[in-house]
């Protein structure tokens, strides 16, 4: 393989602009994305196979999928794509960066809201803008594939979630009520306590990075 491209300053500053991610940060992922694509300058599905630590993640196929969700690159689509480019794969990371608690309060609240709507896609696999209890019970599949466990109490667990989140969000059902899913409102109202934009951060860049950058 021949010298691989490297970012120009112009680039560099219009990525930090728009990610926030530092120059260093920048410039380090961009040679992983580089080995990750052995030199090409579109990212496929296949390159993720040789990240090491999304291997034992119940979830990995969700994490990949996100990179290449219309929804999260700005296409304003639940289409997926089929290569992305490093633009498009910052863009997707940025969803992770980790905010410090110093930060004003509004952009903390911004920040949350981002990482919140980031999470609710990856649920929403049918983009209709709901977590249907069909779409809630896969997730809790995946969560337990790691697990010794039956179908019967995966249903069980996202079907009491649903209840719970129904519970939350409409007061207490009759028996006789339909609750069709957790819509984007619902997700924040559920999620208000939990402080996303603090631990949803970025793996990538801490993942054990060394692997991804073996000659």
């Amino acid at each position: 393989m021949g010298a691989s491209p490297s970012l120009s300053a112009r680039e560099i500053r219009n990525l930090t602009d728009s990610t926030s991610f530092s120059a260093e940060q920048i410039e380090i992922l961009h040679r992983r994305f580089l080995h990750l694509t052995d030199g090409k300058t579109t990212m496929s599905r296949n390159s993720f196979d040789n990240v090491p630590d999304l291997d034992s993640n119940p979830i990995k196929s969700r994490i990949v999928n996100a990179f290449f969700d219309g929804r999260n690159l700005g296409l304003r689509s639940k289409e997926r794509v089929d290569e992305i480019t490093f633009e498009n794969f910052l863009t997707t990371l940025s969803f992770f960066q980790h905010v410090e608690d110093t930060h004003p309060k509004e952009d903390l609240e911004f920040c949350k809201i981002e990482k919140l709507k980031f999470l609710f896609r990856m649920y929403d696999t049918n983009g209709d803008g709901k977590i249907t209890l069909e779409e809630l019970r896969e997730i809790v599949d995946e969560l337990l594939s790691k697990k010794a466990t039956t179908d019967v109490t995966s249903s069980s667990i996202a079907d009491a979630a649903m209840l719970e989140a129904a519970n939350i969000c409409m007061g207490q059902t009759e028996t006789d009520e339909q609750y069709d899913g957790i819509t984007f409102t619902d997700f924040l109202q559920i999620m208000k306590d939990l402080k996303i934009e603090s631990k949803m951060h970025v793996r990538f860049l801490q993942m054990d990075t060394t692997a991804m950058c073996t000659q």
